[in-house]
């Protein structure tokens, strides 16, 4: 079974280009962009483009036809067209620019906060996103004016505000839609900040819609401004795209060309930046795609040349590593009540051995891993009990105190592989991030000691992998690289979680022999949750049975495997299938019996 895919479209390797390239790919992105790009440059440009003062007005110049020193003539004042063209881009562009930013701040960091945390932030934020959502903007700003006078800053500045409530609402559906995905919890394993993981994996997730939404803004911002500008509510003052359009609509039988100059630029800048949004919106979400083209690996197979130097442990193989005494789990019910999960445990786990944990699904197995972790869901608490690491109850430290406890002391290898590691970002820039937070490597350190591990846990091509993304490997190959990054920080426990479910038979093996393997390289305990008593038996030093959140029989994994007396293990035990308990194969009613039929079981 090979873990790399063999074969990859050979466009793929278009994704070696950078953002901008492939910005420069799409020809309406392209045109739109640089249309853009000629509208700012010219309002920046605007005093080395036209002699004119768009303020000025000329007698003699009034409903002047383009043309005699007048590129697009004169408005009915008698000022140049052209000027106040160039000039009014500065005011539209500027006041667009100021709704969107503070459309993008409020509603981006506040919709970040609650779509992540949630909570009673939530609530109020969400309460203020629909009073905002529900009030008439127009109206709004038409109140507005009374009250701040007609600066064209302060009514984008107010828009923004108003704007803001759908992209809180946008980017707090978004975050929520992805905080719960397995590659967030696994960051949050791996010992990363709250504040990082939204910045480096929930952002990333969010820019995508951020940024179409903010093209939608820019352009809706410039149309409002246009519109109070051209029913005179704005400041006449100065020159903008909307008071042109004020006096070209009160002389369009004398000049008709007046109302279409500015109208021509309201169009095109707000569908280019519509445009360029979507175009800039597809060039990032081709990241996703591989850099470069992996080729194939040979089969999943031994581990090679071991590079990592197993850790010396000073403390005794006897210490005991995990204690934990009477531990209850629970969870908030919608009527205000607990629900018990996990009824006042025992469990203990020593350095150097492998405990198993072992029960049914629903016997409350993952939950206490998890409380141990301090890692429940939503919802989930430790109602009592102690979970003693070092002196230190880990049920009473704070989060940012077990932020840096997790991933370096104690580590995570979850389930489902696939799912744990985040699709947006490369398998090596996923194991380097935590090195650098937990042991302070720099990039360049952290990157050899990333392909060093990849070697470790038996990938025939570390470098080759490190560059692949998640979607460019097997099941077996991801479980290793998990793995890898569980180990990366040198973590005296490994928590890992039914780490052989989702692989097939030969793969699970080759899990079992490399953690057994790891376990005697780096002395260190393991906590291994599973269904399974084959695993069991080939790797646990002592097993803790589990039933229905109480752990109901304990020992040796010889003893419970010989005499075990609850009769919850008996009944685990004859649930595995043995020659003697096969069915037989199934036989229609008037079916008679024939040697045809019949089927050994031996």
């Amino acid at each position: 079974m090979s873990d790399l895919t063999t074969t990859l479209p050979a466009d793929t390797r278009s994704a070696d280009a950078s953002l901008a390239k492939r910005l420069l790919r799409d020809p309406l992105g392209l045109v739109s962009l640089v249309f853009l790009v000629v509208v700012v440059l010219a309002a920046v440009l605007a005093p080395l483009l036209t002699q004119h003062d768009p303020t000025v007005a000329v007698l003699g110049d009034v409903l002047a036809d383009p043309g005699d020193g007048h590129l697009l003539g004169g408005d009915s004042a008698g000022r140049d067209v052209f000027a106040r063209l160039l000039y009014g881009s500065r005011f539209s562009l500027l006041g667009a620019a100021l709704a969107l930013g503070v459309a993008v701040v409020i509603g981006g960091l506040s919709g970040l906060v609650a779509g992540y945390f949630g909570r009673w932030f939530d609530t109020l934020s969400s309460g203020a996103a629909a009073v905002l959502m529900a009030l008439p903007g127009m109206v709004v700003l038409l109140a507005a004016r009374s009250v701040v006078g007609t600066s064209a800053w302060w009514a984008m500045a107010i828009f923004g505000i108003l704007l803001s409530a759908s992209v809180f609402r946008l980017v707090r559906q978004t975050v929520q839609s992805v905080r719960n995905e397995l590659y967030v919890d696994a960051a949050r394993v791996a010992g990363l900040s709250d504040l990082r993981i939204i910045f480096r994996h929930v952002l990333r997730v969010v820019r995508a819609p951020i940024i179409i939404q903010a093209g939608f803004i820019a352009s809706v911002a410039i149309a409002i401004q246009a519109g109070l500008e051209f029913l005179g509510l704005g400041d006449m003052s100065i020159p903008t795209w909307g008071s042109m359009l004020n006096d070209g609509f009160a002389r369009i039988y004398q000049q008709p060309l007046l109302i279409l100059w500015p109208s021509l630029m309201i169009a095109l800048v707000c569908l280019a930046l519509t445009l360029v949004a979507n175009s800039l919106r597809d060039a990032l979400e081709s990241t996703s795609s591989p850099r470069r083209a992996v080729a194939p690996t040979s089969p999943d197979g031994a581990s090679g040349d071991a590079t990592a130097s197993a850790t010396n442990h000073a403390a005794d193989d006897a210490g005991t590593l995990l204690r934990v005494e009477g531990l209850r789990v629970g969870y908030a019910m919608p009527d205000g009540s607990t629900k018990e999960i996990v009824h006042g445990i025992d469990l203990e786990v020593r350095r150097g051995e492998v405990v198993g944990l072992i029960g049914e699904s629903g016997s409350g197995k993952t939950q206490s891993a998890f409380a141990i972790m301090k890692l429940l869901p939503e919802g989930g608490g430790i109602l009592g009990g102690r979970v003693l690491w070092k002196g230190h109850d880990l049920a009473r430290l704070s989060e940012r105190d077990m932020t840096r406890i997790r991933g370096k002391e104690i580590a995570y290898v979850p389930q489902e592989p696939m799912s744990n590691l985040d699709p947006s970002f490369t398998i090596g820039a996923q194991l380097v991030e935590p090195m650098r937070v937990h042991l302070g490597l720099s990039r360049a350190q952290a990157r050899t000691r990333a392909v060093e591990l990849l070697r470790r846990v038996g990938i025939n091509q570390p470098e080759r992998v490190f560059r692949a993304y998640p979607h460019e490997v097997s099941g077996g190959m991801a479980q290793r690289v998990l793995i890898a990054g569980a180990i990366s920080c040198e973590p005296e426990l490994l928590v890992a979680d039914e780490p052989t479910t989702a692989l097939d038979v030969t793969v699970q093996a080759d899990i079992l022999d490399l953690l057994r393997s790891l376990q005697d390289d780096f002395d260190m305990g393991i906590l291994l949750v599973t269904h399974n008593f084959g695993v069991v038996a080939d790797l646990c030093d002592r097993v803790a049975v589990m039933r229905e959140g109480d752990i109901v029989e304990r020992g040796s994994t010889r003893d419970i495997f010989v005499h075990h007396e609850h009769p919850y293990t008996t009944q685990l035990f004859d649930a595995i299938l043995t020659p003697e308990n096969t069915r037989q194969p199934y036989r229609a009613p008037d079916q008679p019996t024939t040697p045809h039929t019949e089927v050994s079981t031996s």
